[in-house]
Formats: C-alpha cells, sequence, structure tokens
C-alpha cells in the first residue's frame, strides 16, 4: 500500500458529517464506527480490514471485505492478524516493565548486553543505548539489507547474523542527534532485554504482557489452525511460521479479540495498569538535526519509545500512534487519552495500490468517535529549488 496525504472525498465527506464544532461535543454512538470504517476500507483498496474501537468501556469490533480474494468469507475478531511494527510498542512495554524493576536502565548502552567478543559500534562519548534504540535516536540504519530470495517474512536478520553484521558497519549519524526508523534497532533491543532478562523474549512477553492481560492468541509461533485463520492479501506473502527472530520489531502476530485486551490497557481501562512512561515523550523532534521515516501518520510533535506523538500534549485532540506495514498487511494503533478513546485497523493488500494515508484517515475516525475535531492539514511544503546544471 502506498502512502500519501491525500483522502479521497467520499471519505472526507463521511468524516465531516460526523466533525464536531472545535470544541468537544457528545460522541456518536459507537457502532456509528460502521459507517466511517465501511468508508475506511472501501478507500484503501484492500483485500481484508478489521477496524477495532474501544472507548471507556464500548467495544466495537467488525471486519470488511475477505479474509482471502474470493473466499467471501468476512474477516472476525478471532482472525490471525501480522501486526508487523506494532511489535515494536510491546517491546517498549516491556522495556519500561525492566526498567521499573530495576533490571535496566534507558541509558543503558547496548554493548552490556552483547554476545562475547562482539564490539558495538560507538561515537566518541555517544553510545548506543537501550533508549537510543528505542526512539529510532541510535544512529543504525532501518535494515541490515534484503534478505534472501524466499526468505519466510520476519524471519531474517536472526540472532547470530545481526550480531555479527553490527561491527562491520557504520553509524549513520551521531547517537542521539537524528532520528532514523530502524527495524534492526528494535531487533536489538529485543535482544538486550532477554539477555538483562536471561529468559528468551517470546517467553518474557508472555509473562510480562500477554498471559497477565489475557491475550492468549498473541505471540510468535502460531500453530496450524492458528495460521488457517491469518488474513491473506492479493499475494502470496509466503509461509505463515514462527517469527521469534525479529520478535522486538515486526514478529507479533495476534487478533483483534486480543487487540481489544491491548487497547483497554493502553487507555488505562483495564485492571492491570500501565506505567505513565511507557507512552510518555521522550524526545522533541526539533532537537534532532535531522528526521526520517517517522511520519508516515503525520508530522510527529514527539517522539516516545516506539511511539510516535502527534499535537502537542495539552491538545485534547492530542493522538499517540505507531504504524506498521509488511508481509501484506499495514497495521495502525491510535490512542486519544483525553476521552480514553483508542483504535486497531489491520489492512490486507489489495489487487492495486492507490494513493490513500490509510492512517491519516484513521486518525481522522479516532477524533470523530471521540467526538473531537479532525487534524489540521499537513503544512505545505515548501517548492523544490531548481537544480542548476553543473558545467563539464
Amino acid at each position: 500500500m502506498r502512502l500519501s496525504s491525500l483522502l479521497p472525498l467520499a471519505l472526507a465527506a463521511t468524516l465531516a458529517s460526523f466533525m464536531p464544532a472545535r470544541a468537544q461535543t457528545t460522541s456518536p454512538d459507537i457502532q456509528q464506527a460502521d459507517i466511517l470504517g465501511n468508508e475506511l476500507f472501501a478507500s484503501s483498496s484492500s483485500t481484508g480490514m478489521v477496524l477495532v474501537v474501544v472507548r471507556n468501556q464500548q467495544v466495537f469490533v467488525h471486519g470488511y471485505g475477505e479474509t482471502a480474494p474470493g473466499s467471501g468469507q468476512l474477516p472476525s475478531a478471532t482472525s490471525i492478524l501480522r501486526l508487523c511494527s506494532l511489535s515494536k510498542i510491546f517491546a517498549t512495554d516491556l522495556l519500561t516493565k525492566l526498567v521499573q524493576d530495576g533490571t535496566v536502565h534507558l541509558d543503558d548502552p547496548l554493548q552490556l548486553f552483547a554476545p562475547p567478543h562482539i564490539i558495538v559500534l560507538t561515537r566518541p562519548g555517544h553510545p548506543i543505548t537501550l533508549i537510543g534504540l528505542a526512539t529510532h535516536t541510535s544512529g543504525l540504519p532501518r535494515e541490515v539489507g534484503n534478505a534472501p530470495h524466499g526468505t519466510p517474512h520476519f524471519t531474517f536478520p536472526n540472532y547470530t547474523y545481526r550480531w555479527h553484521w553490527l561491527p562491520t558497519q557504520h553509524l549513520k549519524t551521531i547517537p542521539g542527534t537524528a532520528a532514523l526508523y530502524s527495524n534492526i534497532g528494535f531487533d536489538f533491543l529485543g535482544d538486550a532485554l532477554q539477555q538483562a532478562a536471561h529468559e528468551p523474549y517470546a517467553r518474557l512477553f508472555a509473562e510480562r504482557i500477554t498471559t497477565p492481560l489475557g491475550m492468549h492468541e498473541t505471540g510468535f509461533t502460531p500453530n496450524a489452525a492458528q495460521c488457517a485463520r491469518l488474513l491473506q492479501g492479493a499475494h502470496d506473502e509466503g509461509p505463515c511460521t514462527d517469527t521469534q527472530s525479529s520478535a522486538g520489531s515486526s514478529g507479533v502476530y495476534s487478533t483483534a479479540t486480543d487487540m481489544v485486551l491491548w487497547l483497554k490497557y493502553l487507555l488505562g481501562l483495564s485492571p492491570i495498569a500501565q506505567s505513565p512512561a511507557a507512552q510518555a515523550v521522550y524526545i522533541d523532534p526539533s532537537t534532532l538535526t535531522t528526521q526520517s521515516g517517522l511520519d508516515h501518520a503525520g508530522p510527529p510533535t514527539g517522539i516516545g519509545l516506539g511511539w510516535m506523538h502527534l499535537l502537542p500534549a495539552n491538545d485534547n485532540a492530542a493522538i499517540t500512534e505507531k504504524t506498521g506495514g509488511g508481509a501484506g498487511f499495514a497495521t495502525y494503533i491510535a490512542l486519544n487519552q483525553t476521552t480514553h478513546t483508542g483504535i486497531f485497523v489491520a489492512f490486507t493488500e489489495g489487487p492495486i495500490q492507490n494513493h490513500v494515508n490509510v492512517f491519516k484517515a484513521a486518525n481522522n475516525l479516532l477524533l470523530v468517535m471521540a467526538g473531537l475535531p479532525p487534524l489540521p492539514p499537513d503544512p505545505p511544503k515548501p517548492p523544490a529549488k531548481p537544480v542548476r546544471k553543473r558545467r563539464h
């Protein structure tokens, strides 16, 4: 799915019919999310879509389209979904928990958790730290490179490959000075957490997150029955398989049923409370020299631990969000803490690509359901400067 700043006219008109005045008003009935969900699905050109809306203790879950091309079956609350990069906010939830119990510190250098004889990249006085990995400011690139042909999604690079790759590289930027979206950075974060806790990441993930919350179908090793429920897009995306190699960055599978529980936890509606530190702002983007890959859902006003923040925290329409994509899926989670409203949406790739930014459209769906006005349009980009031809 290609992303742009455009919203289809039909979707914009539907959103406008729900939009309140600038001040917050009464929220629409939560079942009205179905109308907006239909418009969002139609605009996405996807094969299938699952939408979850949680507002206080109200829950809306609905599937749209098909579980696979030609199946004629609606996606459901128990369809298996690839969360892709939404996996990162699970990793940072674990990070926050381990900080709370004193197992790690945010400023711990990655070197502390490296395998024997592996030297982690650094710049004088600027080591790669856990908070650098969690905020995409480590100086590492997005990926280690292309996976070998035929490699299943989210299984490359494995632990051994990436740790032997690391000492051969050069940092793109000085750690802490610039933001560059990095999947490999979160793979290393996952490695560091399991090393610090002295147990495999998947077990730590289950013990500290999914088992306490009752998220019984969220993990990295789906069985055959679960794989049979995996949504399929328009193209063959390879096997449903064990994705523990990319557990920290992109390997989580889940369902809409489990994502209701996750949203309630994130919104403070669960009996188990998430630490406020997990969703806090840690970096003002204006203090960085550059940033890249962080603005798919809108220009961030704050960078958190895996999360991006849209609008200042004192704006009642502020959104805390995370985008994801890959293996034929696009995924998104967005929260408005003012109204205890959150959404999760997962799309599978359709037969054609379009230029609708489904993340920005989903932001406005969230705000409408919260009884708030939509986000302001992005500021116009300055016109490109003409390129002067060099003399030879």
